[in-house]
């Protein structure tokens, strides 16, 4: 089942999905819809009527300062007349949003800034706008002097060296203005990401980023799994089965009675022996005591097979999902299976203990530490967690104890 899962996944991962999404390097490589032209003319009317909402914000402050400036000062009014600047800062800083959602089409996730962070953002906003309108004045007055310099060529005015120097001139200037305009825009989705949060977009593309990510990482673990179970398989069971068959051909073989009755009983000690492993790798595959018995009990079996005392804590009043159990008994499994064998600890302590939404698990050992966090268990580890939205972490200082922790949503 593995293998069909594995080759689902690859299939898609060779597809990109069915979008519009491209990098942008300003976004430092991150996903962003491609622009229409439609879209681009509509950006360009966003950074035009910027210009004028920040003519607004000047004016705000002017008025405002001028009629609360006194209020501002004394102590016994400094809060309501802030309230008041905050209030009137939190209107314009509405437009703002609208002005974003309607011409840049960023959905913006219910998000309360505080009155400090609008004033801040007021402020930010009044100041690149009206260096906006001062570039957007500049352009506008670089178009009247190419008109200008356009009908002097008409009439044949201009001498050739006149005409270079005025073309060369006029690119310079056309392109820092047109780089002015573009980096002030830049900054204005900034400033506007960080008063309103990322917007829902963003959001969207974090999250396809993560979920890519984690089935990769879900294709290396059921890699990994796979190849652990074949070299137990090979390593263990199967050497021990030949040397199983060597026991029975010698009995067969043998000329005395007494001399096969021993074979027979090396044989039958052999033969627990395999059982014993198989069963063990069964355990590694997938525990069944999780559906028969339940998490609980199938931590116990944990226990019950570690060569160092383990002292655990259950505590989770509701059932769990299925694939959330599976997830927490492979973590405490692999934790404490690193613990016994790297750690030479004495004791390990494990903690397991069901929240409203969520799943604690705590691992801790007195061992030595310098446990590596990108080690292949404690990546499978992560792996396996990431796979369902959880979180895990390492704590592991030289001298111990090493601690890991776990998060795992039940909702």
């Amino acid at each position: 089942m593995s293998a069909g899962v594995k080759g689902d996944l690859a299939g898609t991962d060779t597809h990109r999905l069915p979008s519009t999404l491209d990098p942008r390097p300003e976004d430092g490589g991150a996903l962003t819809p491609a622009v229409k032209p439609k879209a681009r003319l509509l950006r360009v009317a966003g950074v035009l009527l910027s210009c004028f909402t920040a003519l607004l914000g000047l004016l705000y402050f002017i008025v405002a300062g001028a009629l609360l400036g006194a209020f501002l000062l004394w102590p016994r009014t400094r809060g309501r007349a802030h309230a008041l600047l905050a209030a009137g800062a939190r209107r314009l800083t509405a437009l703002e949003r609208a002005r974003r959602s309607v011409f840049f089409h960023d959905r913006f996730p219910e998000h309360h800034a505080s009155d400090q962070q609008v004033l801040r953002y007021l402020a930010a906003r009044t100041y690149t706008g009206l260096l906006c309108s001062i570039v957007v004045g500049l352009l506008v007055f670089g178009v009247i002097l190419a008109g200008l310099l356009a009908a002097g060529i008409a009439r044949s005015t201009l001498t050739w060296q006149e005409l270079l120097t005025q073309v060369l001139l006029g690119s310079v200037l056309l392109f820092l203005d047109v780089q002015g305009l573009y980096s002030l825009a830049a900054l204005d989705t900034r400033l506007a990401r960080e008063c309103f949060g990322p917007s829902e977009r963003e959001l969207l593309e974090r999250r396809i980023n993560e979920l890519a990510a984690s089935r990769a990482a879900v294709v290396r673990a059921v890699d990994t799994e796979r190849r652990r179970v074949e070299r137990d398989l090979h390593d263990g069971v199967q050497q021990r089965l030949v040397a199983l068959a060597m026991l029975l051909g010698r009995a067969r073989r043998s000329k005395t009675p007494e001399q096969s009755d021993a074979l027979l009983e090396q044989a039958h000690k052999e033969s627990q022996e395999v059982l014993t492993e198989l069963r063990e790798v069964a355990w590694r595959v997938y525990p069944s005591a999780l559906d028969s018995l339940g998490l609980q009990e199938a931590l116990g079996g944990v226990s019950e097979r570690c060569s160092i005392p383990i002292r655990i804590e259950y505590d989770v009043p509701e059932p769990l999902p299925p694939a959330i159990e599976t997830a927490a008994y492979f973590v405490v499994s692999e934790a404490v299976t690193n613990a016994a064998k790297h750690s030479s600890a004495e004791d390990i302590f494990v903690s397991v203990k069901g929240y409203d939404t969520f799943l604690a698990i705590l691992v801790r050992d007195s061992g030595v530490g310098g446990a590596d966090p990108a080690g292949s268990g404690l990546t499978g580890l992560h792996s396996r967690v990431a796979a369902l939205d959880g979180s895990l972490n390492v704590h592991s200082p030289s001298g111990g104890p090493t601690t890991i922790t776990a998060e795992l949503p039940c909702a």
